[in-house]
């Protein structure tokens, strides 16, 4: 495994020990398959940000713990890597620790290991229940700063959050959803990944106080627990639409929106009205292709360099600039892609 890295380098990226990582460079065997995979995935994360390793500064490593889609995380990790290089003369160097679904067991567990190894700080996407937030407390009693990132843990030790106001959003696409829908009948699915996650609850919450407020005759049906995978959204898209033969819109909160777009494709459905979250690759695809009628977007490549920033500041490396203010929030549509 050819690369122009020290094994020191490559094992704080992994954060696994020097003596392991040259058993494994060297093939001398004893050592788990995840943990190999490991120290494959610090190589090729070096090579992605091969730019800020040689460059002198003070460096700082940060591990971002997310549960979220493949899609969302590969956004994130584009975002924060893409971000890199603005953050000079500090040199940023970022660990992932991603997954779709599971207990947050596995979280906690992720989370727990960063604070016993340690680290500059801990960008998280995590559930809002006590256990995250007793995980959170542990990593602050560390000496590790946490940021939480378009969801929050509002109750917990966090040092700040990052993303956009989620009432608000909710709110601007229950506007939408209404110009759109004018006085045509019908029902509105809201699809949620899963209740736990704050950022969302509030997002829902923001759409059905605006409706009501708005448009009391019209009702909303809920989809939820999918996690934004495809496969398990199509099957509950189905069923809801197979309930409710009168969905007419959609407000996509929690992802999965080509799987919905099946469902109503699959039953010869029309949906005349589709608002959904973030441009990742398959959004800006739907978008361009009209299957879409509009995504609510934040910059995600300035979220991530907020974060890095509000972690360095908790280190005293830079000056303190006051409350932090939500994301702005995009509404954008086929003719106004970013």
């Amino acid at each position: 495994m050819r690369h122009p890295y020290t094994i020191k380098e490559i094992a704080r990226q992994a954060g696994l020990s020097e003596a392991t990582v040259d058993r494994v460079l060297n093939h001398r065997g004893g050592v788990r398959e995840s943990t190999v995979m490991e120290v494959h995935q610090a190589v090729k994360d070096l090579d992605r940000q091969r730019t800020q390793v040689r460059i002198g500064g003070r460096t700082f490593m940060i591990d971002i713990v997310m549960q979220a889609p493949d899609r969302f995380s590969t956004a994130v990790r584009d975002a924060l890597e893409a971000e890199l290089p603005s953050l000079h003369p500090a040199v940023v160097r970022s660990r992932f620790h991603f997954r779709e679904t599971g207990p947050a067991s596995e979280l906690i567990a992720a989370m727990d290991k960063i604070a016993k190894r340690g680290s500059q700080g801990v960008i998280l996407k995590a559930p809002d229940v006590p256990e995250v937030g007793a995980a959170v407390g542990r990593l602050v009693e560390a000496g590790i700063p946490v940021v939480t990132l378009v969801t929050d843990l509002p109750s917990s030790a966090r040092m700040g959050y990052v993303g956009i106001d989620n009432r608000a959003a909710g709110a601007t696409a229950a506007y939408l959803v209404g110009q759109w829908l004018g006085g045509r009948p019908g029902h509105v699915l809201v699809t949620i990944s899963r209740g736990s996650f704050r950022g969302e609850e509030e997002r829902e919450m923001g759409f059905r106080g605006a409706m009501r407020n708005a448009h009391p005759g019209r009702s909303l049906v809920e989809v939820t627990d999918s996690d934004g995978l495809d496969a398990t959204q199509r099957d509950l898209v189905l069923a809801a639409l197979e309930r409710n033969h009168d969905i007419v819109g959609v407000y996509s909160i929690g992802g999965g929106n080509a799987a919905t777009l099946d469902a109503f494709d699959t039953l010869g459905r029309e949906c005349a009205v589709f608002i959904a979250h973030d441009l990742d690759h398959d959004n800006t695809r739907l978008l361009r292709e009209r299957r879409l009628s509009a995504v609510l977007h934040h910059d995600l490549r300035q979220d991530m360099r907020r974060a890095c920033q509000t972690i360095m500041r908790a280190h005293k490396a830079l000056p303190d600039d006051g409350p932090a203010l939500p994301s702005a929030i995009q509404v954008v549509t086929p003719y106004n892609m970013p």
